[in-house]
């Protein structure tokens, strides 16, 4: 495994129904303490790159069938999600999925059995980044980074709104003390607001905490804004990477990923017949 490196994905394959290949052969890093954001259309396979790193692949029928994945220096091809998660490795997948009919706080005591297989020890929890012992339990933590949520630590959470229930998936995360967290499509039906304010927070938790994170986003504006490092996807494979700062104002990505023209004009990526990459991607 490369030095000072959290995830390695290594030309990995994987398919459906034992028929369908939708990864061929992607290879990625992830840097310990650093967000990686992960781009591409719809269809692309960047969901499926994730359930493939957190071992949910056969909920779905799915098969890595070539390649390995390496978490803190572990193939993790044999061991359980559950024991994934109590390694570090924490997945907030698309749509939230939290549990609507408990309350905010009863979610967070869920996500501490799911992270330690037991209830929390003492009335704040279990420490994020420590011990049980440490001075900062991780709901203050959660409490900390997302106010609101302790406002409304009593109410259900299938009433909060959808940038609430974002904020708890992420604050769930956090209770499972993760070495690296898997967030896909964190901006998906919120309002610009929102969405700004959730990244800051992405920003600051990966800042302060130094936890290392991998970043599905189709907003490629705000997700490379806040990431360190950025790959994109065509069709199950890796075809551009680089830098966030490099990516973000590179003219192929800026037309293609970005919805911008040359000139700083929009532009949509259905009107474009010919996608002709230039020379030094392929060299």
């Amino acid at each position: 495994m490369t030095q000072d490196a959290v995830l390695e994905i290594n030309n990995i394959e994987v398919i459906y129904n034992r028929a369908v290949q939708v990864l061929r052969g992607l290879s990625l890093t992830v840097p310990r303490g650093q967000v990686v954001a992960l781009l591409g259309s719809n269809g692309a396979g960047k969901t499926t790159t994730l359930k493939a790193v957190s071992n949910l692949l056969a909920l779905e029928d799915g098969e890595m069938t070539g390649g390995s994945v390496v978490f803190d220096g572990e193939d993790t091809r044999r061991i359980a999600p559950h024991r994934l998660v109590r390694a570090g490795l924490f997945h907030v997948m698309e749509g939230r999925r939290i549990f609507q009919d408990l309350t905010v706080e009863e979610n967070l005591v869920a996500a501490t059995y799911a992270a330690t297989g037991r209830a929390p020890g003492g009335a704040g929890g279990p420490s994020v980044g420590g011990d049980a012992g440490s001075p900062r339990p991780a709901f203050d933590l959660v409490y900390e980074y997302f106010p609101r949520l302790f406002e409304r630590r009593k109410g259900i959470a299938g009433y909060l709104s959808g940038g609430e229930q974002q904020m708890l998936a992420i604050g769930r995360a956090l209770i499972a003390n993760p070495k690296l967290i898997l967030l896909d499509e964190p901006s998906l039906g919120l309002s610009p607001l929102l969405v700004e304010e959730i990244f800051g927070i992405i920003a600051r938790i990966n800042a302060e905490q130094g936890v290392s994170m991998l970043l599905v986003e189709q907003n490629a504006s705000v997700a490379l804004a806040v990431a360190h490092y950025g790959y994109i996807m065509e069709m199950g494979k890796i075809v551009i990477d680089g830098s966030a700062d490099r990516l973000a104002v590179d003219p192929d990505v800026r037309e293609f990923y970005l919805g911008m023209g040359g000139a700083g004009e929009e532009k949509s990526f259905r009107r474009v017949k010919h996608y002709k990459r230039r020379k030094r991607w392929l060299s």
